[in-house]
């Protein structure tokens, strides 16, 4: 028999440092009108002296009060991310640390801006594993880190954050529960979407100089092609196979990357604009700190009601996609 999954407490953090369209206008050649009627972003949250690991201590931190929990009840954390504060150690064996704890499971996960998503379901299959599982996911980016400043097609795009949600087992009726979630993945156009530097494909030397391949690099028009034909297939798959149709949906939160995506995968499910969830405008893309962020931030905001019946659907890098639904 299968155990359901519920989220116990979400919670965000961004960095305090904004860059509004108008502060990039500065130092890019770009300008407000041009990356507001292609992406929808007005500003986006910057770090300064933060890293990785700070956002998602945060974000946790709040998670974890949401959730009425200590961090010692913890037994599994779970980290999305591939902006990390370093490749070894984990951040999540960092996070773990700071939390005042040891002694648990840790990983860190990377399945770029699907990451949350991704975890989510490693969570449930935890769960249903061992029941008494109390577990923390995080997704958290530095995505600043990685962008080329220089490149104006991608760096006007991203921004940093991290959000958190805490899951433990529980019964049909309680709030928060994870109905299901679907994955999928294709290599085969992977490299439309990249960040070459620093893998073992494209080793460096002491000395060398830092290129482009260090920073995403991105075929715009054919990311946006096989992000909204897959986030609509996906999340059609996951309605018919628990027996709902968009008109159950309560709220449609994609994967906030471009509010064109937003838009043509929520005109292609056919749900009202006013039940999609748009934060893209305020934070830009976070990866796989996106959809938790907009989780918190939409049930903070009363945006997700309780009873509502919430569909997740994600894509990132890899290229990888996912959607969930979550009946609050």
């Amino acid at each position: 028999m299968s155990t359901f999954s519920h989220i116990r407490g979400l919670g965000f953090h961004v960095p305090e440092k904004l860059y509004t369209n108008a502060d990039l206008e500065k130092f890019v050649d770009t300008n407000d009108e041009w990356i507001t009627t292609r992406t929808g972003i007005r500003q986006r949250h910057i770090v300064e002296n933060e890293t990785c690991l700070d956002l998602a201590h945060a974000a946790s931190v709040k998670a974890l009060a949401a959730a009425g929990m200590e961090a010692g009840e913890l037994t599994h954390i779970i980290v999305a991310t591939f902006t990390g504060d370093m490749p070894v150690p984990t951040t999540s064996c960092l996070l773990m640390e700071r939390l005042g704890i040891r002694n648990r499971v840790a990983m860190d996960l990377s399945a770029a801006c699907s990451g949350f998503v991704y975890a989510l379901e490693v969570a449930r299959a935890l769960i249903n594993l061992d029941p008494s599982s109390k577990i923390l996911i995080c997704g958290a980016e530095v995505l600043t880190s990685r962008v080329n400043w220089e490149d104006r097609s991608t760096c006007v795009l991203f921004g940093d954050g991290a959000g958190a949600a805490v899951l433990s087992a529980g019964q049909e009726g309680e709030p928060g529960r994870v109905i299901d979630t679907i994955l999928s993945a294709d290599g085969g156009p992977a490299m439309n979407l990249t960040i070459k530097g620093a893998g073992s494909a494209y080793p460096y030397k002491l000395g060398d100089t830092v290129g482009e391949e260090n920073f995403v690099q991105m075929q715009g028009r054919e990311i946006y092609k096989h992000a909204v034909r897959s986030m609509t297939a996906i999340s059609n798959e996951i309605l018919e196979r628990n027996s709902f149709t968009t008109e159950d949906v309560d709220v449609l939160l994609p994967h906030q990357a471009n509010l064109r995506i937003i838009e043509a995968v929520g005109k292609k499910l056919d749900v009202p604009r006013e039940k999609v969830f748009v934060n893209v405008d305020m934070f830009g893309n976070t990866s796989a700190a996106s959809i938790p962020i907009a989780l918190a931030d939409a049930r903070e905001s009363g945006f997700i009601k309780d009873g509502d019946l919430v569909l997740l659907a994600t894509f990132g890098g890899g290229l990888t996609w996912g959607s969930s639904l979550i009946q609050f």
